[in-house]
């Protein structure tokens, strides 16, 4: 059985830099390139949704997406009241996104409808484009085809799409991770931490050219359009290990992008805008670690990389210790947020099989633990941003004067209730 394995090993000073207090490297590769694709969008279940759109289509470019009308469940954004508390709102989201058959993507797609959950999937551009078209795809300041995590087979490329269909239809947001994962702990150091705000531009429009020209690109004849236009969904990304966000931000409001969660080493205290007022800073945050007297990133492999020194393959005797210890960090974050300020709570996650698998139990169990709770909203970060959109600014300065883990004055009513 074929499994997504990102980077089996990392360089030993990215192994260290990563054992800092709030660690800021994500492990950076994809699902493996002889995966295959399952044919009917994975195994273990799913969104219970088509995977073709139910509606007409209108087929856009060379068919490879369609325009199948406003994506099915987005809820309405509501403005708070005056004195009102805000929700609790935790957002959920993948890097890379790959179908490939140890039945992740479906996994977790099966989770959030259990729940009434929305997340954020960030698909790499190059898993709508099969090995062999390699040369298709020009990063920039590398050689033609080049790419740090694999191309995936023609199985697992159909599967992506297939899954893709049904996220979106089950109301998930598709964001992009972009496309060759190149960090700048690659021995030659050549990451897309030195890319220009024009290298960005290259490596977007390759992206969604993947996306919006698989048909022309693969020849696929017995895979279904995506059912949206994903020129106009794609609003956000996260680029990879967390590197490259202020070159990027220039492209990102260029492209009318609303949001990048690219920051590595946030505070859980409410986002704001930067790149002058344009795109929404959403960052991965430090919470409180188990057993430590310093934060960790909310990230799997941030986790990992202070259990297991970096190995995605650690001493099997401390799995369960670490799965906990994982879930209880993630707990501690939301419970901070949840109790007081109520800024919103980013978990970022792969696809992957990271030390037995451990840290995917972590995020399913933490969001069984979160879901149900009063006035807590699982959403994308796309529905995010909407909410925020149609807030009063002066109710969103109010908020962001609140520190970590700080409650407001005298109780939400009083706090908020002059706001707006």
């Amino acid at each position: 059985m074929s499994t997504i394995s990102r980077r089996a090993m990392l360089s030993a000073a990215a192994a260290t830099a990563a054992l800092g207090a709030v660690t800021a490297c994500s492990s950076g590769s994809g699902p493996a390139s002889d995966a295959k694709g399952s044919g009917d969008g994975g195994s273990g279940g799913g969104s219970g949704k088509p995977s073709a759109p139910a509606v007409k289509a209108t087929p856009i470019g060379d068919g490879s997406t369609s325009d199948t009308g406003a994506q099915p469940g987005q809820p309405k954004p509501e403005k708070l009241g005056p004195g009102e508390r805000p929700p609790q709102f935790v957002v959920f989201s993948w890097d890379g996104a790959g179908g490939t058959d140890d039945g992740q993507f479906p996994r977790f797609l099966k989770l959030a409808e259990e729940h009434k959950a929305s997340m954020t999937f960030f698909l790499s551009g190059i898993y709508a484009l099969p090995k062999g078209k390699s040369s298709l795809y020009h990063p920039p300041k590398h050689s033609v085809g080049a790419s740090d995590i694999p191309y995936l087979s023609d199985g697992a490329v159909k599967n992506t799409l297939k899954l893709v269909t049904q996220a979106w239809l089950a109301g998930h947001e598709i964001g992009t991770h972009f496309n060759g994962h190149f960090c700048s702990s690659r021995p030659d150091g050549n990451g897309v931490n030195k890319w220009s705000p024009e290298d960005w531009e290259s490596e977007i429009e390759q992206a969604v050219s993947f996306v919006t020209q698989w048909r022309t690109n693969t020849g696929f004849t017995d895979v279904d359009p995506l059912p949206f236009d994903y020129r106009k969904e794609l609003i956000g990304g996260r680029t990879p290990c967390l590197e490259g966000q202020q070159a990027l931000l220039p492209t990102a409001a260029k492209l009318g992008w609303k949001y990048d969660a690219s920051s590595p080493g946030g505070q859980q205290i409410w986002p704001q805008k930067v790149q002058g007022g344009k795109i929404w800073d959403f960052p991965l945050q430090g919470i409180p670690f188990p057993g430590h007297g310093f934060q960790v990133l909310s990230m799997d492999y941030n986790i990992l990389a202070n259990q297991s020194s970096g190995s995605t393959k650690g001493d099997p005797g401390k799995y369960d210790e670490w799965r906990d210890q994982a879930k209880g960090a993630y707990l501690a974050g939301f419970n901070r947020a949840y109790t007081t300020n109520r800024a919103p709570f980013f978990i970022g996650n792969h696809f992957e099989q990271w030390n037995g698998g451990i840290y995917m139990d972590a995020v399913e169990e933490t969001l069984k633990a979160i879901a149900g709770k009063p006035e807590v909203r699982l959403v994308s970060f796309r529905q995010l941003v909407e909410w925020l959109e149609v807030q009063d600014e002066s109710t969103l300065r109010k908020l962001r004067t609140l520190g970590v883990g700080k409650e407001p004055a005298g109780g939400w009513e009083s706090f908020l209730g002059s706001a707006g």
